[in-house]
């Protein structure tokens, strides 16, 4: 080999590593790059951004065509430097080019452009997306022969490949996505508690969020016009249920505004007011509705209130815009509200918790996982947990947490002390309200 076609031939190896490089830091790019992220620049119009989707569309077209150049082009460059070290070298040249050839590939053709590509997945996958498309143009046909070749080979093997959809829903991807941006650090937990909320809609029925009817504030419509004026005006609700003749038959819906429409009208004489002339007709919904079902048929009739009922048409409870609202973006407290001393956190580390919390508040307030899907309250847990209705001093220790049984009204537990018996696990320094009848 003359020395022209020598160094002719070492120009070839470092240009077949460049572009070695070249289709390993296109790939990790175009595979790492957020569709989400490249889907908002196509939408603002960067023509780049168009062609990257379509390529990250056709996935498995695309790494085809990628690993096809890196293969040819890294086993050219091979054959070139060993011809070039069997000159230099003689018969040793072919163990020195695979030390030299794999120390090469290895830095510059696939750590250096891949960590290069995978620092800003986005930005690489724009600059080499117009190159990387005539790529996939030229070894298109090639790639889809040997997707043909595999597909068969695999389907001889037993395994199964088609189009079918992944294991992970929509709501679980963006659930991973939110969970591992806040292990990062990239969202803090306020901000995960309201994605969370928000795609819990779907999973949480009516029942889980409603208020008892056991705490439910509701008027008799027989009463004396100028009480139920009178118990409208103490009450801290907008919206009171109204009952007739039995508590749990429900009539309707006194509004405080309509109420003091009406006064105004009669002058202040409560007595010429006809409580069911303005009440408004009673909305009912059953317990097993979703949250995100019963958010949309609030806002589809401008609605804000909702009776809940059993499968045997008994009224449960109420269930109000608010608390879906609350779901989503934790407590939501007026000047109205009334505090509640529901959870109080010790200096030990452990706290003391009403009964009546909502599992799901106690979890978002001290960032704990306790599981809501048996039981809606901390007493409805523990009673579900321990299969008996406890008596006082009595203790349980059940998902990393000891339970004490503190306070019990005849069935019900009305207090509790919660210590977590593992570390790293902080008592919550916040004090829920309770949960609002109906929003202003």
């Amino acid at each position: 080999m003359t020395d022209t076609a020598l160094w002719l031939s070492i120009a070839a190896v470092f240009l077949l590593l460049f572009l070695s490089g070249f289709f390993s830091g296109s790939e990790t790019a175009l595979t790492a790059a957020s569709r989400a992220r490249v889907h908002q620049l196509e939408k603002t119009g960067d023509w780049k951004a168009k062609i990257a989707a379509r390529l990250i569309a056709s996935r498995e077209r695309l790494i085809g065509a990628l690993l096809l150049g890196n293969n040819l082009v890294n086993i050219l460059a091979s054959a070139l430097a060993t011809t070039v070290f069997l000159n230099l070298f003689g018969e040793a040249g072919v163990a020195i080019a695979t030390l030299v050839m794999t120390a090469l590939v290895l830095v510059f053709a696939e750590v250096l452009p891949k960590t290069w590509a995978i620092s800003n997945p986005e930005r690489f996958a724009l600059t080499v997306s117009p190159i990387v498309r005539f790529v996939v143009a030229v070894f298109g046909p090639i790639v889809a022969g040997v997707e043909v070749i595999v597909r068969l080979l695999l389907k001889m093997l037993g395994v199964k490949i088609g189009d079918e959809a992944g294991l992970l829903s929509a709501h679980d991807e963006l659930r991973g996505a939110v969970d591992l941006q806040h292990m990062e650090g990239g969202l803090e937990k306020h901000d995960r508690d309201r994605f969370g909320g928000l795609l819990d809609l779907a999973e949480l029925e009516v029942s889980d969020v409603m208020v008892h009817r056991t705490n439910m504030l509701a008027l008799n419509a027989d009463e004396n016009p100028a009480y139920i004026v009178e118990a409208a005006l103490a009450a801290p609700y907008t919206r009171l249920p109204l009952w007739r003749g039995e508590t749990d038959n429900f009539i309707g819906v006194l509004h405080a505004k309509d109420l003091l429409r009406a006064m105004h009208a009669a002058g202040g004489d409560a007595t010429k007011i006809d409580i069911l002339e303005i009440a408004a007709p009673a909305r009912f919904v059953p317990d097993t509705t979703t949250l995100q079902d019963q958010l949309n048929a609030f806002l589809r009739h401008k609605a804000h209130f909702a009776l809940v009922v059993d499968e045997y048409g008994e009224v449960m409870g109420l269930v109000t815009l608010e608390d879906i609202l609350e779901e989503i973006v934790g407590e939501i407290a007026d000047e109205h509200d009334v505090e509640l001393e529901g959870l109080r956190p010790q200096t030990d580390g452990s706290v003391i918790v009403d009964g009546s919390v909502p599992i799901r508040d106690l979890n978002r307030a001290a960032d704990w996982s306790l599981p809501d899907d048996e039981a809606t309250t901390i007493a409805g847990l523990v009673i579900h947990e321990a299969r008996m209705i406890p008596e006082e001093r009595q203790i349980f220790t059940f998902h990393g947490f000891r339970f004490t049984v503190l306070r019990r009204e005849k069935n019900r537990i009305t207090r509790l002390r919660i210590m977590p018996l593992g570390t790293g696990r902080v008592a919550p320094s916040a004090t829920p309200a309770v949960p609002a009848q109906a929003a202003g």
